[in-house]
C-alpha cells in the first residue's frame, strides 16, 4: 500500500491525507486498524521488527495498519492481513478507539484506531520485515503476562486487547 494515510477528526470524519512519515512526525490524527486473531481461546500475537520506527521489538496484535486513501477499510485489512501474515480470513469490526502516544520529539502516534476479531486456524505466512515472531497464547496465560510486563507491549495493544478479550467473554457467555 501507498502512504497516503488518512486524516480525521475525533468521530472520524475524513479531514485530508497526507504523507505517513509527516503525520507522525507533526502528530496528526489520522485512521488505523488492528486486527486480533483467535483460534479457540488462544490469541495470536506477533512481536514487531525491532527495526520499526517504533515499537520494534514489543508484543502486539496479529496486524496493524493505516487505510490509504482511496482503498475502503475492510479492503485495506484484508490487503494488509495478506501482506503481514499471509492470511485471508473473515474479520468483523467490533469498536474502535482513539489514542495518542508521543515516542520521541518527531514521532507521534495519533490514531483513530479500528478493531477487528476473527477466527482462523490455518497457516501463517509471516513477513519477516514486519515481524520477529508469533506466538498463539492462551487469554488467561495473555492477561497475566500482560499485567506482569506491560512494557512488553505496543501501546495500542494495552488498550485494545482488554476490550477485545472482555467483548469474546461476553459474546461466549452469551452462547
Amino acid at each position: 500500500m501507498t502512504d497516503g494515510l488518512i486524516t480525521v477528526d475525533l468521530l472520524d470524519n475524513e479531514t485530508g491525507c497526507g504523507d505517513k512519515a509527516g503525520i507522525h512526525k507533526d502528530g496528526v490524527l489520522h485512521r488505523a486498524f488492528s486486527v486480533f486473531l483467535m483460534d479457540g481461546d488462544k490469541m495470536l500475537i506477533q512481536r514487531r521488527q525491532r527495526n520499526k520506527y517504533h515499537s520494534g521489538g514489543l508484543w502486539a496484535n496479529a496486524c496493524c495498519s493505516h487505510p490509504r486513501s482511496g482503498v475502503s477499510l475492510m479492503e485495506s485489512v484484508r490487503i494488509r492481513m495478506m501482506e503481514e501474515i499471509g492470511v485471508d480470513c473473515e474479520v468483523e469490526e467490533i469498536f474502535d478507539f482513539v489514542y495518542y502516544a508521543r515516542f520521541s520529539d518527531v514521532m507521534h502516534e495519533y490514531e483513530y484506531d479500528h478493531v477487528f476479531l476473527g477466527e482462523y486456524n490455518g497457516e501463517l505466512a509471516i513477513n519477516p520485515e514486519e515481524i520477529e515472531e508469533v506466538k498463539w497464547v492462551d487469554l488467561q496465560v495473555l492477561m497475566a503476562d500482560m499485567m506482569e510486563n506491560p512494557d512488553e507491549y505496543a501501546v495500542w495493544f494495552l488498550i485494545a486487547a482488554p476490550k477485545v478479550i472482555k467483548h469474546i467473554i461476553s459474546r461466549n457467555e452469551r452462547g
